[in-house]
């Protein structure tokens, strides 16, 4: 076990601790304050003045491993990578993803997501959900931080946020051209296989898969 250190003779005493504290918070206000002057007048700006980060206009750089906001990735054709195994949805510990898997017309894709939404309100950002994904269809590097709403519903991201982390509610329009369930058109199915086979050249029924 690490013993604590014991204090010294003057740390004992604690108002030479108490002046060497107000020392050095005195001479970072006064370091911060004359270059924040000379900063107005055009000088020493390539001194930074503070270590705070002034965020939104100076964002904080992050760590290559940081868990931010969720995106589904897309093949090449701009359909989601994922195949509705549900692994991402039984692994949650905080129960907060919801998929509603569909046939896929290829015969190489099992399925694909005909909702996919995940509620940030809930979601604990642990992780699993990218670690378990077979055919790495979800991922966490969109270093999206402003995940504040003004509502719990605002707080959930369905299949148009995840393909496009860009979007913001509300959703005006759907640039989805795959069968999807959407929410913009009162929840009914939108989108055609056949807008996506036409565009891409390919036969749903043959052999060249449309995996990208």
């Amino acid at each position: 076990m690490r013993r604590k250190r014991e204090l010294t003779f003057w740390e004992r005493l604690y108002v030479p601790e108490i002046i060497r504290g107000t020392w050095l918070t005195s001479r970072h206000f006064f370091r911060n304050l004359f270059l924040h002057t000379a900063h107005r007048f055009g000088l020493l700006k390539g001194i930074p003045a503070a270590v705070t980060f002034q965020y939104p206009e100076q964002p904080r750089p992050l760590a290559p491993r940081f868990r931010s906001r969720h995106r589904l990735t897309a093949r090449e054709e701009g359909t989601p990578r994922c195949v509705g195994c549900m692994l991402c949805e039984t692994v949650c510990p905080a129960r907060c993803i919801t998929i509603v898997a569909g046939e896929h017309p290829d015969p190489n894709v099992e399925k694909y997501p005909v909702r996919f939404d995940i509620d940030l309100g809930v979601c604990v950002y642990c992780g699993y959900c990218v670690e378990v994904c077979p055919e790495d269809a979800i991922r966490m590097d969109t270093n999206i931080l402003d995940v504040a709403a003004y509502s719990r519903d605002g707080m959930k991201l369905d299949i148009h946020e995840l393909m496009d982390p860009a979007l913001r509610k509300p959703l005006a329009e759907c640039k989805l051209k795959f069968p999807h369930r959407c929410a913009i058109h009162g929840g009914g199915e939108r989108g055609s296989w056949e807008a996506v086979y036409n565009q891409t050249g390919s036969d749903p029924a043959g052999s060249d898969p449309i995996r990208g």
